[in-house]
């Protein structure tokens, strides 16, 4: 076991971080930087003040959480999901169970959201957005942007979903109200149950090739009968037919 292996071992049983799940080149070279911000020689010295400072700890748990989200990424597959999968998935439940799995900041459950508002207004609709990361999460369920992170939003649903705030703008209530945050390891904590759709996109990327078959098989496990898992752009579940998904076009995955 080197040096960097015994650190996330350390992590693990003192820190209660497990960060093994995570591709080692992309974790590896965070951490140091941040030793380096923070003139720390080793990972021997860093454990040791990480178990005494807690703040340190914090913000060493906020600089190797990937925590990268835009509204409407990646516009042309949401419209697949508008206009395709959307309408499938009212038919066979008009109150629709949505778990959007490492929503960062809030973009994505937002975008969702303001989807189901036009959509399907009428429905019962329930969101559950989680994150491993409680900063990221208070600032999600805040709602508040910038303009410049707005900016992505299609003017006619900025002007109607969103309030001026400040500098920015501010998610209004008829969005937030079938908003659930939650706090959600998905190396660890169990799943959810039932759910109609599934958004996890540009999140499992960042896993070793071993964790993400665990996670791939937990989510489709964790959609009903004809669920969907929305990946992102660039993420393939080459294992998808091992798995029991059927294709549901590019990024969009079926639970028969």
């Amino acid at each position: 076991m080197d040096s960097y292996e015994l650190f996330l071992e350390h992590l693990r049983k003192y820190l209660d971080l497990d960060l093994t799940g995570y591709k080692r080149p992309q974790m590896e070279r965070r951490i140091n930087t941040l030793m380096r911000t923070l003139n720390i020689g080793d990972y021997e010295q860093f454990i040791e003040i990480l178990g005494k400072d807690k703040a340190l700890f914090v913000r060493f748990v906020n600089h190797v959480t990937i925590n990268v989200s835009e509204f409407f990424r990646n516009p042309t597959q949401w419209r697949i999901l508008e206009d395709q999968h959307l309408p499938v998935l009212l038919a066979q439940n008009p109150n629709l169970k949505i778990w959007s799995a490492g929503c960062s900041t809030g973009e994505e459950c937002y975008t969702m959201a303001m989807i189901l508002a036009e959509k399907a207004p009428r429905g019962q609709h329930a969101i559950l957005a989680t994150d491993v990361d409680n900063q990221v999460l208070a600032k999600a369920q805040a709602g508040v942007y910038t303009a410049k992170i707005a900016s992505g939003i299609p003017q006619g649903l900025l002007q109607k979903y969103f309030t001026l705030s400040g500098d920015g703008y501010q998610a209004k209530q008829e969005l937030k109200k079938i908003i659930t945050f939650k706090h959600h390891n998905l190396l660890r904590d169990p799943f959810p149950e039932q759910m109609d759709l599934i958004i996890c996109r540009n999140v499992v990327i960042y896993f070793t090739e071993e964790t993400k078959s665990i996670l791939y098989y937990k989510f489709f496990r964790a959609l009903r009968s004809k669920g969907i898992l929305f990946t992102g752009s660039t993420e393939q579940i080459i294992q998808s037919r091992e798995i029991g998904f059927e294709s549901g076009g590019v990024f969009f995955y079926q639970r028969p």
